[in-house]
């Protein structure tokens, strides 16, 4: 599965630097100079860092063989995606990646399918997004009074909603 860790933005100047929006939590590994990334179209890429540095709270990268603005401007909403075989489990318990919450089986506390796990939602608060056979999609806060259990070797997990959530 391929996870995105950027989306590459609006040029900045006109030396074929771009902005990218991050979408991981660590941006210095994941775009350190040298390092290529796979991009969404594939056509787009693979991309190489060439340099990246902060500017106002925005990520600005260059990447090789890309000079000028119009070489910029055609990147622009190109996804730069990882596989997801390259992320670590992460070290705490009770913490998970969104690929591999995305896909489990959903059911309650008393064993009735609900549906499956077709996105995790960041808004402040994590939000599941739960597709439901017949049924509008059921937003699910992700903590644990709400899913006492997450197991991801068995693809299930179980949720206790309080009345009128799903």
């Amino acid at each position: 599965m391929q996870l995105v860790v950027g989306r590459i933005g609006r040029p900045h100047g006109v030396r074929g630097e771009v902005t990218v929006e991050v979408r991981t939590d660590d941006p210095e590994l994941r775009f350190a100079p040298g390092t290529s990334i796979v991009t969404d179209p594939a056509g787009k890429g693979p991309l190489v860092v060439e340099s990246r540095r902060w500017h106002k709270g925005m990520l600005l990268v260059s990447f090789a063989g890309v000079a000028g603005r119009d070489a910029a401007e055609e990147l622009r909403n190109t996804m730069l995606v990882i596989d997801s075989d390259e992320v670590p489990p992460p070290d705490d318990p009770d913490e998970f990646h969104d690929h591999q919450l995305i896909g489990l089986a959903v059911e309650t506390a008393s064993g009735e399918p609900v549906g499956e796990i077709s996105d995790v939602l960041h808004h402040g608060q994590d939000l599941l997004v739960v597709r439901r056979r017949g049924a509008d999609d059921a937003l699910i806060p992700f903590v644990k009074a709400l899913v006492p259990v997450v197991d991801v070797e068995a693809g299930r997990l179980v949720v206790d909603p309080p009345e009128g959530l799903l």
